[in-house]
């Protein structure tokens, strides 16, 4: 974020670069770090926990205060990691769910234990009345999902669902560029693809096992849905989806138990106002690839986010929107600053944080709510669920059968 203070722009970010760090605090003006105004406590400390700690500490306007993890292991992860950031403080390690949870030192939680743990987690830290940031899913499925939006609803802090590919820069181009600008006018049909490696290993290997993980669409591709969804402004109405587990993990057996994850498959969705969306996944690709397709009646919108890890490396960003002989066409590569982009997932998570603290502070902001979390699980589980049966499936008749009525 780089707040315009007078004429000049400061910028916290920059601030940070280690290759400033021999300027003294006395003689800062334009790399002024700022004091932090409020203290989150982060639940659950791999992978996604340490990003949350880095982008915290980066974004300013808070600070991690103390962590909670049950693996050893994972809290020296992210004291190593907050080492790195908030010089001269020390991080408080809480020796249970309820202390970390309920400390009045505390303003806000930051929730990121495995996906089957979202329910009971959410269930203390709500009692605290702080502010949350859950990690996405929102739960492993429909019903714990519902269950979440029944907790939340009128909840008098803030409470926001983690689907930060919204803040992924080819993401925020195209939802201003669609929805915002309205440059491809009424949106028809919508394309998304993702390309990837296998799930990386995890603490107790949960990820490879659907009734830990929600499965893979759950899992990892409620990020796409939620985009879709987003994209389309309606409520999905039917999802037929083929898939199947043909490559990874055939053979991993954990504690006795045979991986059961999808990792492969093709969803199409036909939404109420009559926008119909596909999206395409690949988890055994050498690569790490996102693509988002937007054709309107009056453009066409594509954009593409790689990774290829070769030497010469083709791997960046690419955006175009093709108008023919109507008004102009352009292209471009969106990027964040190189210091923010290199914190995870190319820097959404970092305006996730952003988005996170507005709200806090009554900033608008279109950071996802639990009933947008629900609905990337909706589109998901009915994918799942289609794959299972080899039929079409109704939404609505989807959330009868789940007891639901939204």
């Amino acid at each position: 974020m780089f707040p315009k203070m007078g004429k000049e722009i400061k910028s916290r970010a920059m601030a940070l670069n280690p290759h400033f760090a021999y300027v003294p605090e006395g003689d800062r003006y334009i790399l002024t770090k700022g004091e932090p105004h409020y203290k989150f406590n982060v639940i659950g400390t791999g992978v996604n926990g340490q990003e949350h700690i880095r982008v915290t500490e980066l974004e300013g306007r808070a600070s991690v205060y103390g962590v909670y993890d049950p693996n050893r292991g994972s809290v020296a992860a992210a004291q190593h990691e907050y080492a790195r950031f908030a010089t001269g403080r020390s991080l408080h390690v809480y020796n249970s769910l309820e202390a970390a949870c309920s400390d009045p030192e505390v303003d806000g939680l930051i929730i990121c234990t495995p996906n089957y743990t979202h329910l009971e987690v959410v269930k203390v830290a709500i009692e605290s009345g702080k502010h949350i940031l859950l990690e996405k899913p929102i739960a492993t499925t429909v019903k714990d999902a519902h269950m979440i939006l029944r907790l939340a609803k009128d909840y008098p802090a803030v409470f926001q669902i983690g689907l930060q590919y919204r803040y992924k820069a080819i993401y925020q181009e195209a939802i201003y560029e669609a929805l915002n600008r309205k440059s491809l006018g009424d949106i028809k049909t919508l394309s998304m693809l993702e390309h990837r490696l296998p799930f990386l290993d995890k603490v107790g290997q949960w990820n490879k096992f659907a009734r830990f993980s929600g499965n893979t669409l759950v899992e990892k591709c409620c990020h796409y849905f939620d985009l879709l969804n987003l994209f389309a402004g309606s409520r999905p109405k039917t999802v037929f989806a083929t898939g199947s587990q043909a490559v990874n993990f055939k053979d991993f057996e954990y504690e006795g138990e045979r991986s059961d994850i999808l990792d492969n498959a093709m969803v199409i969705i036909v939404y109420e106002n009559g926008v119909q969306a596909s999206f395409n996944l690949c988890m055994f690709a050498p690569m790490l690839y996102e693509e988002l397709i937007i054709c309107g009646d009056d453009g066409r919108l594509k954009a593409w986010e790689k990774e290829d890890f070769l030497p010469e490396s083709s791997s960046g960003t690419h955006l175009e929107i093709l108008h023919g002989d109507n008004k102009p066409s352009r292209r471009m590569t969106p990027h964040y600053p190189a210091i923010i982009e290199q914190t995870g997932h190319h820097g959404a998570t970092y305006y996730e944080h952003v988005q996170f603290i507005n709200q806090i502070e009554n900033i608008d902001s279109n950071a996802a709510t639990p009933l947008e979390g629900l609905w990337s699980i909706v589109v998901a589980a009915a994918a799942q669920e289609s794959i299972k049966s080899a039929r079409v499936i109704s939404i609505n008749e989807f959330l009868q059968s789940q007891g639901l009525e939204l």
